[in-house]
């Protein structure tokens, strides 16, 4: 499947965690595929209802991930590093980008102002783009 994606955006992930939580300014939702919920299950012991909440009216996801009350910041998150990393929902790893379906049913890789690490290190290339699109493929077989 074809999609258009930002050409010569430098990006870094500068491990600020500014995706993992809400700021001041936006509240974040970390949104999981059926697949990815059953994996953190299996593999951290824990029951789904411990980390999501089942939710409706978001296409292909089906929970939300819960924050931590005193940081606004998601559960598996300690001292700024993801303790499911390995195991990390679709949307935690295409961040700061998003892929959209556009008015003409195109997909198209969209990027937000908000992270740090745009325009930090290196151009990414279509390769970058082209696995995050193989992970989401293969996350909703």
């Amino acid at each position: 499947m074809d999609f258009t994606y930002p050409r010569n955006i430098p990006f870094k992930c500068l491990k600020c965690s500014l995706c993992c939580g809400d700021t001041k300014t936006r509240v974040r939702h970390i949104l999981l595929l059926e697949k990815e919920a059953n994996k953190i299950s299996e593999k951290t012991s824990k029951p789904i209802k411990e980390f999501a909440n089942r939710i409706e009216g978001r296409e292909s996801y089906v929970y939300e991930m819960h924050k931590n009350a005193e940081t606004s910041k998601c559960i598996f998150l300690e001292h700024n590093r993801c303790t499911v990393y390995a195991l990390r929902p679709t949307i935690c790893r295409f961040y700061p980008f998003e892929l959209k379906v556009t008015r003409d049913e195109e997909h198209e890789f969209d990027f937000t102002v908000e992270c740090p690490g745009i325009g930090k290190g290196k151009a990414l290339r279509k390769d970058y783009f082209d696995g995050l699109f193989l992970h989401l493929c293969q996350s909703v077989e």
